[in-house]
């Protein structure tokens, strides 16, 4: 199996300022949590406004807008000294599938007192909630509660059950490793029967779904 690391840095910008040095080619998402940001990549520039993403594999520059940002990056890179840096949450990956892998950005919203029922997904995974709450329990033995800024990683196979703030809505945003072939298919899979005709209140809001080449 190809080691690798699948990172996720938090970037505050100024306004009109910019991350200190042009950033180096790497598997990549940016989601702007706050403000807005231009992406300037392979000779083109992409102005994201708070609340989108952006996917490339390119180096690239990025500058805050006239109010600044508050960016959430992910890096998928080899195994080795550099390739964590100073991130906020960073996981070693095992990628050997022989049919490659796509990058997922996406967001989910839960309505108060949301659950996700018990289940996988066919990748890992780092999350960073938004809005809200959420206590999460991973293989029926780690419960603990995740309150906005924070971030966890899924393994993808581990069951997982999720139960949103019964005082207000709750939200994160989340990179994912994927199959290809799931390109534009969900990767969920429920564990339990009961709960493959339960109503599922969370909505998606899909940023990138993009193939990757390691």
């Amino acid at each position: 199996m190809a080691a690798f690391v699948l990172a996720l840095h938090v970037d505050r910008l100024a306004a009109n300022g910019a991350l200190p040095a042009p950033l180096d080619a790497a598997n990549r998402v940016v989601y702007v949590r706050e403000g807005d940001a231009t992406i300037r990549a392979a000779g083109q520039a992409a102005t994201l406004a708070a609340n989108s993403a952006w996917h490339g594999a390119v180096p690239c520059e990025i500058t805050g807008g006239n109010d600044g940002a508050t960016l959430l990056r992910w890096e998928l890179l080899p195994a080795g000294p550099a390739s964590a840096g100073a991130a906020t949450l960073a996981h070693a990956v095992e990628l050997a599938r022989p049919g490659g892998y796509l990058m997922r950005c996406d967001r989910v919203d839960f309505p108060l007192a949301g659950i996700a029922y018990t289940h996988t997904h066919e990748g890992p995974g780092i999350r960073c909630l938004l809005t809200g709450e959420l206590r999460v329990n991973v293989s029926n033995v780690v419960v603990h509660a995740i309150e906005p800024g924070e971030a966890w990683f899924e393994t993808g196979p581990d069951p997982v059950l999720a139960h949103a703030s019964e005082r207000e809505p709750t939200s994160f945003v989340r990179v994912m490793i994927l199959p290809r072939e799931l390109k534009g298919k969900t990767s969920i899979r429920y564990v339990r029967a009961e709960d493959q005709d339960k109503p599922k209140t969370q909505r998606y809001q899909l940023f990138c779904d993009e193939w990757i080449s390691l």
